[in-house]
């Protein structure tokens, strides 16, 4: 292929993300990621970047060394909500909370991967790529798992995560202020794709996309006084749920938050840890109300969703009133369709001989069991491929029961 026809092409590609816009209502990209049947389960993923402190989020409030090892970062301005045994949820966290009471939420703690040195970039590809170590794999755990199971996707991202990377095209969708463009524009775009499958079958997807949106959505969209959607995961979240509640939409999704690297002033109320923990707790909520709305067909109940981040972080407080880099720490698994109301925890304790390094909570569940345990329950992706394919090296590892039956 010639420089002339690659250019051709590169410009095709980038007039596609304008066609997308008349379908979304703001700026998109769509590969060939293909659509969901109406009964298909859904997942959800949420990648909280930065290294959420988990025991900041879910507190051992009955662990006996609990006050001694977390000092000030033991004390909070209203009590922490209640789990099960020593265990309790960050008070910001109510929407959650009602999720744990409708035992839609199951939390893993003392969890992490593989990988112990720290660094949020060499800790985010071993979450994403699901290996053992940084830069083993080329691609991502749930894009290996599309793949594998058929299932279509869509980031909500401007490019396309190493999650989500594959053998398999995703969709991927971002906010935008661009003006829509034309219908004749889009009348064009359809005679010059005509020649190209995957670009035409793209554009058609991306106007069904928006077409398609049922009442739901629309009602959803007029509580929120019709406003677009932003790139706060709010905002994000309340996307992502349109798009799953279309016939056209996708089967998963990916969602993304920065901003958890707690450095310095955990207990300060107007922290960016305290908005991004809001924000995280106003997003699931969000996304409960609209997948479990009554012209929603159901779909909360078919839904899973999963939370996690690169790592956690020390025991002690440090001297900015922060917490550093860590180790173990805190996931979610929750939605409709999960085995809620319980903490999976092989609890180490707090006391410093039982952490790791003397630093940090100590690892004891694998968060490549927690990703591999939905993918073969909830997508109902074969052990074979999942051993072999998706997760290379974790034969034999055991499975927690997260899914209902």
């Amino acid at each position: 292929m010639n420089n002339t026809s690659l250019s051709r092409r590169t410009w095709l590609r980038g007039a596609l993300a304008a066609s997308a816009a008349a379908a979304t209502g703001s700026w998109a990209t769509l590969s060939m990621g293909g659509t969901a049947s109406p009964n298909d389960p859904r997942l959800i993923a949420v990648i909280l970047r930065g290294g959420m402190d988990g025991l900041w989020t879910v507190p051992a409030v009955g662990d006996p060394d609990f006050a001694a090892a977390r000092g000030p970062l033991a004390d909070y301005s209203t009590a922490p909500l209640a789990l099960s045994g020593p265990f309790a949820l960050h008070p910001g966290f109510a929407k959650l909370h009602a999720m744990w009471g409708r035992k839609e939420l199951a939390v893993i703690h003392a969890a992490g991967l593989p990988y112990r040195d720290r660094s949020h970039f060499d800790a985010q590809n071993v979450l994403e790529a699901g290996g053992e170590r940084p830069y083993q794999l080329a691609s991502g755990w749930l894009g290996r798992g599309l793949a594998v199971g058929g299932q279509p996707g869509l980031a909500l991202s401007t490019a396309v995560p190493l999650l989500m990377r594959g053998p398999k095209g995703v969709d991927t969708w971002a906010p935008s202020t661009l003006p829509d463009p034309s219908a004749d524009l889009i009348a064009r775009l359809g005679r010059v794709y005509a020649n190209d499958p995957a670009l035409a079958s793209a554009l058609v997807r991306a106007q069904g996309l928006r077409s398609d949106m049922p009442a739901g959505a629309e009602m959803m969209q007029a509580m929120d006084g019709g406003k677009a959607a932003t790139g706060t995961l709010p905002g994000m979240a309340r996307k992502a749920a349109e798009f799953l509640l279309q016939p056209k939409g996708p089967q998963i999704v990916m969602l993304e938050q920065g901003g958890w690297d707690s450095h310095a002033n955990l207990t300060n109320e107007k922290s960016a840890f305290v908005n991004n923990l809001q924000q995280l707790d106003d997003s699931l909520g969000t996304l409960r109300e609209m997948l479990d709305a009554p012209n929603a067909n159901g779909l909360w109940g078919r839904t899973v969703i999963v939370v996690a981040t690169e790592f956690g972080r020390e025991v002690a407080i440090n001297g900015t009133r922060g917490t550093d880099h860590g180790t173990g720490g805190a996931a979610f698994v929750l939605g409709g369709a999960v085995r809620g109301g319980q903490v999976l925890a092989d609890w180490p304790g707090l006391a410093k001989k039982d952490r790791y390094e003397g630093r940090d909570l100590k690892i004891t569940s694998d968060l490549r069991a927690v990703f591999k345990s939905v993918l073969a329950d909830h997508l109902r992706i074969a052990r074979g491929p999942l051993d072999k394919d998706v997760f290379p090296g974790t034969e034999g590892m055991k499975l927690p029961e997260l899914v209902k039956a």
